[in-house]
């Protein structure tokens, strides 16, 4: 039977909830890192974050089966497994790396991955994830954010899922106000200069994928400096149990495929 999009899409998605998979972030590294990665980079190294385990004192080279990997992460192509294609999408994310803030306004340069290897005979990728995150992704008491991977599978919009971990990183609180410059940064979208181009393109977009697919309920005001749109506040809250409901049936029934272009 030829696959669809749309079953592909189902497949897709039941395997992450049937495994559940969850990501646990501290909220240092999701509030005070900036980085630039695509959709599609963004989604594998959020599942390899998946994986690490609660009682983890150091990170292991975590394996996969490469046909659930890709399935998962987009990566496969119509035509089936296309090991050069997959190469070349860990080698782009392996030269890649984020800027997180620490003590005193310093800054560190750490990379996503450390190693990578790839098995075609047993069809597996193991991947390990760089040993500067430990203070980031290991052995966390307080202070960090988790949810189920599922809720950015669908996401298109390389905003949308940078955007839905900084929300639950403050839904704690129910709000999160935060300057539009400082926003843009974050979301790395300094390239759209007037507010207008911002709000269209980068934020509507990121906030409506997040509100049909994710657990939370997100609405904002925009909050003036003199004539300068200067500030946002955003108000956020957990989703009943029927919203929650109509957003797991939103997932499935989206029909485009979400494979982000690298």
């Amino acid at each position: 039977m030829i696959k669809t999009k749309n079953t592909a899409r189902e497949e897709r998605f039941k395997l992450a909830e049937n495994r559940d998979y969850q990501v646990v972030k501290a909220n240092d590294l999701i509030q005070r890192s900036r980085f630039q990665l695509s959709a599609q980079e963004q989604k594998i190294v959020l599942y390899l974050i998946s994986k690490v385990k609660p009682g983890d004192k150091e990170f292991q080279r975590y394996g996969f089966e490469t046909q659930e990997f890709c399935k998962l992460c987009g990566i496969e192509k119509p035509s089936g497994m296309d090991y050069k294609h997959l190469k070349d999408t860990i080698q782009r994310l392996s030269d890649k790396s984020l800027w997180v803030k620490v003590d005193a306004g310093d800054e560190v340069l750490i990379r996503w991955i450390d190693s990578a290897r790839i098995s075609r005979k047993k069809g597996t990728i193991a991947l390990k994830i760089n040993d500067e995150m430990k203070l980031y992704l290991l052995e966390l008491q307080q202070k960090f954010t988790h949810y189920s991977l599922v809720y950015i599978l669908g996401m298109r919009s390389q905003y949308a899922i940078r955007l839905y971990e900084l929300l639950k990183s403050y839904e704690f609180k129910g709000k999160w106000q935060i300057e539009i410059d400082e926003l843009k940064k974050l979301l790395s979208a300094d390239n759209y200069k007037l507010f207008g181009d911002f709000r269209r393109f980068a934020l509507e977009i990121a906030l409506r994928e997040i509100i049909e697919l994710t657990d939370i309920k997100v609405s904002y005001e925009i909050i003036k400096k003199g004539r300068k749109f200067h500030e946002i506040e955003f108000y956020i809250k957990q989703k009943e149990s029927d919203e929650q409901t109509g957003a797991w049936l939103e997932r499935l029934k989206r029909l485009e495929g979400y494979e982000s272009r690298l």
